[in-house]
């Protein structure tokens, strides 16, 4: 029961965060709704035994591939998150039948709620400084040409209003 109260917690952690990256884009029903299906049973329980059950990844040391590759009920939670919630962009991934792939353009709102899941999901785990993520992620993202230079121009503003507020505060003394 301790692990669901955990993983609980850090949801409605993640979620409180999101809401207000998501309230800055004016996206109120979409910050009220966001990752919904982290609920159902069938995200519920893989994902609390993958972060919080006796063989959870050691999230200080890094993504650990070979666990995440070995647990197949997280795998399934995962694909079906990510196919369920438009804000991810694995969900505009279009795979064909003969093997090849298409990157399709993300609307604008669901990458508003991208950024707002990362800035989010930052806070929540301590990491506010989003660009920072990003850098040691986006060669890994699969994204169109005209949502990367979105998403990319989001990311910077974030990096530029972090450290003019980091000069403000050091003007004065804070």
């Amino acid at each position: 029961m301790k692990k669901h109260l955990r993983y609980l917690a850090y949801v409605l952690r993640h979620k409180r965060f999101v809401f207000k990256a998501c309230f800055e884009y004016g996206l109120v029903w979409r910050g009220i709704k966001h990752d919904w299906t982290k609920f159902l049973p069938s995200e519920w329980f893989p994902y609390v035994e993958y972060f919080y059950g006796e063989k959870r990844p050691d999230l200080t040391t890094g993504y650990n591939h070979q666990l995440h590759q070995d647990d197949t009920a997280f795998n399934y939670a995962w694909n079906h998150h990510q196919k369920a919630n438009s804000h991810h962009w694995q969900y505009y991934v279009l795979n064909y039948d003969d093997g090849r792939t298409m990157v399709l353009q993300m609307p604008l709102l669901d990458m508003m709620e991208m950024v707002s899941d990362w800035r989010g999901a930052g806070m929540a785990q301590g990491y506010p400084k989003t660009w920072e993520w990003y850098e040691k992620n986006k060669d890994k993202m699969q994204l169109h040409p005209v949502t990367r230079a979105w998403v990319e121009a989001q990311i910077n503003k974030l990096h530029e209003d972090y450290e003019r507020d980091i000069r403000i505060r050091a003007s004065l003394g804070i």
